[in-house]
């Protein structure tokens, strides 16, 4: 039987404890539970324990367990690669913002689709700062461009950069890609004047490396559900 209660009371003291050592205040960080293959009991439940942020990899499942809470505080992220023929779906389907978001064409459609249905979604413009193949996002010599076009649609709210750092045993393997997400976004707003408030990074094997690094929002899963 799975303890959410205490998985998410040991991962907020985590989190608390990596502020502490990074000198930030945990105010100013959010956890995303990621509800990806999780009953909607379980959602439910840590829901009741407070949690009001969940993120999704998948729409269809995304809306599922969205309807199945029915909670109208609950905010849902679209974590997930997002196909362009779907943005439709889950913009009407009242996700509060799209953390994978790489093109321009992604872009035009989340603007006019948000903008026909009167709503103005978060987005965060996701960046391959590793290099992988495996990895969508767009690479760092892009990003200028592509936060000046969002900047610029009138239907979004650009909230700041995503990244996905490689999958190890470590860690302290992740914090490269971490401090450089940072970095990118520093430069950023040094050359454009464009604001990035945000920085989605950091998931149940490294979030406590992505809190040091300068995260202010956490998708953990495992950590929490299992």
């Amino acid at each position: 039987m799975i303890d959410i209660a205490a998985n998410l009371a040991r991962v907020r003291e985590r989190i608390a404890l990596a502020c502490r050592r990074s000198g930030r205040d945990p105010s100013g960080i959010t956890l995303v539970a990621v509800t990806k293959t999780v009953a909607s009991a379980e959602v439910a439940e840590i829901y009741r324990l407070g949690l009001r942020d969940f993120g999704e990899n998948r729409v269809r499942e995304g809306l599922a367990r969205k309807s199945a809470l029915a909670a109208a505080d609950a905010r849902w992220h679209m974590i997930g690669h997002l196909q362009r023929n779907k943005a439709a779906e889950v913009l009407a389907g009242g996700f509060a913002s799209v953390h994978s978001v790489e093109s321009a064409k992604l872009l035009d459609i989340l603007d006019r689709e948000a903008r026909r249905l009167g709503t103005r979604p978060g987005v965060f413009l996701e960046v391959n700062v590793s290099g992988e193949a495996s990895k969508y996002g767009v690479a760092p010599a892009e990003v200028g461009g592509l936060v000046r076009l969002a900047a610029a649609k009138p239907g979004l709210e650009l909230l700041g950069l995503m990244t996905m750092a490689p999958l190890s045993a470590n860690p302290e393997a992740a914090r490269p890609v971490f401090r450089g997400l940072a970095e990118i976004r520093r430069n950023i707003e040094a050359e454009t004047g464009i604001r990035l408030p945000h920085l989605s990074m950091g998931m149940s094997g490294d979030f406590e490396t992505a809190v040091e690094e300068g995260a202010t929002l956490l998708r953990v899963g495992s950590a929490l559900f299992a």
